[in-house]
């Protein structure tokens, strides 16, 4: 009789897969990137959009839209009360349609910076890598935004009579040439480009303080997201008032502003007709706008990678 053997299997122990989201894998396609980036840009600047609306009306020269605001909260009453609650959001889908594939960009070029840099400084990731990935990102990605800024800031005025988008980029391109829509470029990449890098180191430090393990972490996401936001915006708002006054010149009655064409010439007009305040005009709204905007976008850049590392992961393992 053959004997019969019993063969015991032991169970292999379960493993917890421990997802670096970080860095997104090598195998992550550049979609992947493109996707986060998009979904955190159109987030960013459509969920806080009524802000930014004051921001402009407070920072504008020259225009029937220059009117003195007692408060952010009386601008919104103000506005909603006088043009309507739709007014709020006149021009947000120049944003949205902007945002998407300029974030989609400025992250996509941002992780791949950032690798370069941080390999350059000996394998260690740092603020400074983090910051200058930021400025780097932010000339591409700008190229692509700023003529949907433009569009976006000029629906944003009050008695512009632009019915749409379409129209308002049309009547801009008509009568103004399609150097309208870079006009301001230069004035935004110098504001920009220290935004963002302050935005992006602080953001790093914060997160890393926060959150020494580097783990997932949406809570510490959104309070360094929102706390880097707040600050760079604070820091970089008198740059913002000469952008304002670049792009949306064409609307002015004054031919003085119309005829600004340069950082140079806005800062000089702004400090003739406002003083030192003028170049900080706009900035509680600036600073209440990006604190949650810049949480929500890094929360939601950071849940993406977090998704896109773990899918691999599991793929992988």
């Amino acid at each position: 009789m053959p004997t019969l053997t019993h063969s015991t299997e032991v169970p292999s122990p379960v493993v917890d897969v421990e997802y670096d989201y970080e860095e997104l894998p090598e195998t992550s396609p550049l979609t992947m990137h493109l996707i986060a980036g998009a979904a955190a840009g159109i987030m960013e600047h459509s969920v806080m959009y009524p802000f930014d609306i004051v921001k402009t009306r407070m920072q504008v020269v020259g225009s029937s839209s220059s009117v003195v605001y007692s408060g952010v909260t009386q601008a919104l009453r103000a506005i909603s009360t006088t043009e309507g609650v739709r007014s709020l959001w006149r021009g947000v889908m120049s944003v949205i349609l902007g945002a998407g594939p300029a974030h989609a960009v400025y992250f996509a070029t941002y992780e791949q910076t950032k690798k370069v840099f941080t390999a350059a400084a000996g394998g260690n990731a740092n603020a400074l890598a983090a910051g200058a990935a930021g400025g780097v990102a932010t000339i591409v990605s700008d190229a692509l935004m700023n003529p949907f800024d433009v569009i976006k800031q000029r629906m944003q005025l009050a008695g512009t009579g632009y019915r749409n988008i379409v129209d308002c980029a049309s009547k801009v391109l008509r009568h103004e040439g399609l150097r309208a829509f870079y006009v301001s470029y230069p004035t935004t990449l110098m504001m920009n480009m220290p935004f963002q890098s302050i935005q992006f180191g602080c953001y790093d430090i914060f997160r890393r303080t926060l959150n020494p393990t580097g783990s997932y972490s949406p809570i510490t996401h959104v309070f360094a997201g929102g706390m880097a936001g707040a600050v760079a915006g604070a820091l970089t708002t008198p740059i913002d008032c000469c952008k304002t006054l670049l792009q949306t010149r064409g609307a002015s009655a004054d031919m003085e502003v119309r005829a600004a064409n340069s950082m140079d010439a806005a800062a000089r007009i702004i400090f003739k007709k406002q003083g030192l305040s003028g170049f900080t005009r706009g900035m509680k709204p600036r600073v209440i706008a990006n604190f949650p905007a810049t949480a929500i976008s890094w929360t939601t850049y950071e849940y993406f990678k977090w998704v896109i590392s773990r899918r691999d992961a599991k793929r992988n393992f």
